[in-house]
């Protein structure tokens, strides 16, 4: 019986495998995160400085083009994104070959991609930003691309240099567009400008470090056998992209620019904590490809302890951000953003744990169930935007939003426990779970502080929550040797 509550503990070698990968899965997510870190602090200053500077309705404006943008991404990415970073984990020594056709691949759907972007502005009255949100979505397609090489070879390093460059980049921009007055096509090229660095910074690390050459070709038999792979994570998307950006385009149609911004500005801080799990998943997702691959028997064991990881990060998230929203108004700096962004705190920690379903369903080479999945939460998304939107314009976009994170989990966690048991949920999760309630506790008396205080105060509650984990003893023998030896081989 192969299930994830009851794995056995593996000895020799393979007990040498899953602790090495673990606890370089475990280093590497470190150093991302602590990059990511700093860098969502810098973007979170950064849209602070453009809500502070824009009108409501520009801001709905660029927040709308973003969106539009990253619906019509697929038409370049073809879903080999996902399944370059997979590939190439378990076939390092290939990783030239695979850039080399991608590349000029991309290159050739361009043009479609250029015609559906144009297509989707018009009636949105924002063509007159195609030419800068084009060049936005090319030199971003291209900058991970190239990145996933670095995570497929787990050389992350860099990898978090181009992090924060890229957000040092782009605030450096954005003052001075402020500081000189500039319109809202300025701030585009300002983002463009940033993925564009990323792009010219990561061809050199690959090419001097010797993990690529990025030399041009054109394998029609692998760029077939690739087209059919990539098709569910090309399809999965354009899913997920519809069920996380079809807000946008619905609240402009029904309740216009204004209300979009409203709700976009509110939607930054909710999707600043993407990064976690995004950067988690990137870390976390070779190792599991190659359990799969070599059939270590550890899968099941790799996916309990990533879910557990996830929800020790989502779970005082959603907590705290629902508690101090008043403290992030530096942030959204419209006030009427404020009750959105409490509404959505609700979905982070579902954001959170997903990501380690969909982790394990790519992995083990399930993707075309992911997209079901997906699919389920677009049908589940659409229709709460379309009911509730009208009624209760943004705060409805907003609890659409939630609803839909929370479907995506309990679809991802079914088809996860269909193929690789059931995972011992409970066991994972309650201690995890109390010890977010005790810190909510704390905070509560001085959930209305902002500024300074409010840096204190959150502060404080990670204190309590990580004490309050202490106590549970929320995590076991085998994770806090995880955590030695990853601060061990650091040190």
């Amino acid at each position: 019986m192969s299930a994830l509550a009851h794995v056995p503990a593996p000895s020799g070698a393979a007990s040498q495998l899953r602790e090495g990968m673990g606890s370089r899965s475990l280093r590497n997510t470190t150093l991302v995160l602590a990059a990511r870190v700093l860098s969502r602090l810098v973007a979170l200053l950064t849209v602070g400085l453009m809500t502070g500077y824009l009108l409501a309705q520009d801001y709905g404006r660029f927040q709308l083009l973003i969106t539009v943008s990253g619906l019509v991404t697929v038409v370049l990415d073809l879903g080999f994104n996902t399944l370059f970073t997979r590939e190439a984990a378990r076939r390092p020594a290939e990783i030239s070959r695979y850039l080399g056709n991608l590349i000029p691949v991309r290159l050739l759907f361009a043009p479609l991609a250029l015609l559906v972007f144009a297509l989707a502005l018009w009636p949105l009255d924002l063509a007159q930003f195609l030419l800068p949100g084009f060049v936005l979505m090319l030199v971003t397609s291209f900058s991970n691309l190239l990145r996933g090489a670095l995570y497929a070879v787990q050389r992350l390093a860099f990898e978090a240099v181009a992090i924060v460059a890229e957000s040092l980049i782009l605030i450096a921009l954005v003052v001075f567009g402020i500081r000189t007055k500039q319109t809202l096509p300025f701030f585009l090229w300002a983002y463009a400008a940033s993925y564009g660095f990323s792009c010219v910074y990561f061809a050199l690390v690959l090419r001097l470090r010797g993990l690529a050459r990025l030399e041009l070709h054109f394998e029609p038999q692998l760029i077939r056998r690739w087209l059919w792979a990539g098709l569910p994570f090309a399809l999965t998307l354009v899913i997920t992209g519809i069920y996380f950006k079809i807000d946008q385009p619905i609240l402009k149609a029904m309740r216009g620019f204004t209300e979009a911004g409203w709700y976009g500005a509110a939607y930054k801080p909710f999707e600043a904590l993407l990064f976690v799990p995004l950067s988690m998943l990137n870390v976390v997702f070779p190792a599991l490809a190659v359990h799969h691959r070599e059939g270590t028997g550890q899968v099941g064991w790799a996916v309990n302890r990533f879910y557990k990881a996830l929800l020790l990060l989502g779970w005082p998230a959603t907590v705290g951000l629902f508690l101090l929203t008043d403290a992030f108004r530096v942030i959204y700096q419209y006030p009427e953003a404020t009750p959105a962004l409490r509404i959505l705190s609700l979905g982070v920690v579902f954001m959170f744990i997903s990501t380690a379903f969909t982790g394990a369903l790519n992995a083990i080479d399930r993707q075309a169930l992911f997209t079901v999945a997906a699919l389920g939460s677009m049908v589940v998304n659409v229709a709460c935007n379309l009911i509730l939107i009208p009624l209760y314009g943004y705060l409805g976009a907003s609890a659409a939003t939630v609803l839909t994170e929370a479907a995506l989990t309990l679809l991802g966690a079914v088809l996860v426990f269909r193929h690789l048991g059931r995972m011992p949920l409970f066991h994972l999760s309650w201690r995890v779970l109390l010890a977010g309630l005790v810190m909510g506790a704390a905070l509560y008396p001085f959930q209305h502080r902002t500024g300074v205080t409010a840096l204190l105060v959150i502060a404080g509650g990670a204190l309590v929550y990580g004490l309050a984990l202490l106590v549970l003893r929320a995590l076991d023998e085998q994770e806090w040797a995880l955590v030695r030896r990853a601060l061990g081989r650091s040190s």
